[in-house]
């Protein structure tokens, strides 16, 4: 998939200390893909510290190249994830 980070997704990633190869990692081969409107959401799941985290990428689909709005991390994993890990 082509798509570009946007000012808001580094920030937020550099907060969060998620990295750009977690983020490919997780865009090139998700667990789950969720269709919201104009937004793919892709799920990929990573553990720190002997706690799993859900890691949620936000992507605009309509743009071209696709744009990743946002990305965050949630220990919420069954709030978000539809099915089971």
């Amino acid at each position: 998939m082509n798509y570009v980070y946007s000012n808001h997704a580094i920030e937020q990633m550099n907060a969060r200390n998620i990295t750009q190869a977690t983020v490919d990692a997780i865009i090139e081969n998700p667990l789950q893909i969720i269709l919201e409107d104009d937004k793919k959401i892709f799920h990929g799941i990573i553990e720190e510290d002997n706690t799993k985290y859900l890691i949620r990428i936000f992507v605009n689909r309509l743009k071209q190249p696709n744009l990743i709005i946002t990305v965050y991390k949630t220990s919420k994993i069954d709030k978000y994830y539809e099915g089971k890990i």
